[in-house]
Formats: C-alpha cells, structure tokens, sequence
C-alpha cells in the first residue's frame, strides 16, 4: 500500500516475523543462516532453467503479434460456424498453451484480442470471458507447462512422465469445452 516494490516488502515481512519468532523463542537463529544455502541449491537446479525459456517465448508469440494472426487466421476457418469465434479461442487457447506454457500471456493476448471482436459480433459476455478464462487456462495441464515442470522438481520425477500423463487430461479438457460452446449455442443461439 505505500508504494514499496513487492520483492522487497516480502523479504521485509520474512525478516520482521523471524526477528518476532525470534524474540518469543519459537524461531532458531540458525535458520536465517540456511537460507543462502537453499537459494543456491534452488539456483543450481538444471530442471528450473526451463521456466524462463518458456516466459521467454510466451512473451515474444504476445509481443510480436503471431498470437493476433494465430488467431485471425483460425477464426476465419471456424467463420461459418455458429459459435465459430468461441471455437478459436479455445483452439487458439489450447495453442498458445502448448507453445507459451505461461497462463498470463494466454490470457492476456486472448482477453485483448478476441474479447471486443466477440462483444462485436454478439456474444453473450459471460460466455466470451468464461471461454476466454478457461481456453487461458489450459496452458496450466497442457505440455510444456511451468507448473508441470515446478510440480516434477518437487516430487522428485522425470517431467517427461508429467508431460506424458497430462497430455491426454489436456485435449480431453479443450474438447469438453468445445463441447460446452456447442451446447450453449444450440441452446440460445
């Protein structure tokens, strides 16, 4: 609330409530001590390297405008369709999930491109951000995914196999919802 960077105003509050814990005794000095030890093995951990790479990407498909085109180019193929538009977002969605792997370039790009052309052609609002919302989403199950990747670092397993067994959940999620879009627009065209 005062304006101090986030980084800092956490580190901050660590080091306050420690000193606290300190002072009531339910805190050993010794932790404060191992912290230097778990960033460095954090940083030495070849398994992480991938999530800036990933950023990386999602942030140059957003910035260099091929997710504008991506999604020009498969609205005009489902153009005939009713709910056609809905369609390619969720395309375009599971799209960019698998190439980006970053929920927040998916749904930013998606929510700034295809929102007004949807609210234009007269889509129903809750069904436009709800279809922007979750195809955004699925960059969370859909390989490479950052959260596969931080989720294999943890349990101690090959993110090969996270990979392997979310891809199949991943299309089944993207039909389901394609399936939803087809519902609704036979239901309230």
């Amino acid at each position: 609330l005062l304006g101090y960077p986030v980084a800092f105003a956490l580190a901050a509050n660590g080091l306050l409530f420690a000193l606290v814990g300190i002072e009531l005794g339910m805190f050993q000095e010794n932790f404060l001590q191992a912290l230097p030890e778990r960033i460095y093995g954090t940083m030495n951990n070849d398994v992480l390297l991938a999530i800036p790479f990933f950023t990386f990407m999602g942030l140059v498909l957003e910035r260099s405008g091929m997710a504008e085109d991506l999604l020009d180019t498969i609205g005009q193929l489902f153009g005939p369709i009713r709910g056609g538009l809905a369609y390619a977002v969720i395309f375009v969605g599971a799209l960019l999930a698998a190439t980006t792997g970053v929920v927040a370039a998916s749904v930013i790009s998606m929510g700034l491109i295809s929102l007004p052309i949807m609210l234009r052609y007269g889509y129903d609002r809750r069904l436009a951000t709800g279809v922007i919302a979750a195809s955004g989403t699925l960059a969370q199950i859909i390989p490479p995914s950052l959260v596969l990747i931080v989720l294999a670092d943890q349990l101690g397993r090959s993110v090969g196999d996270m990979y392997e067994g979310a891809f199949i959940p991943g299309l089944v999620l993207s039909a389901m919802y394609a399936g939803y879009v087809f519902l609704i627009t036979i239901v309230y065209p």
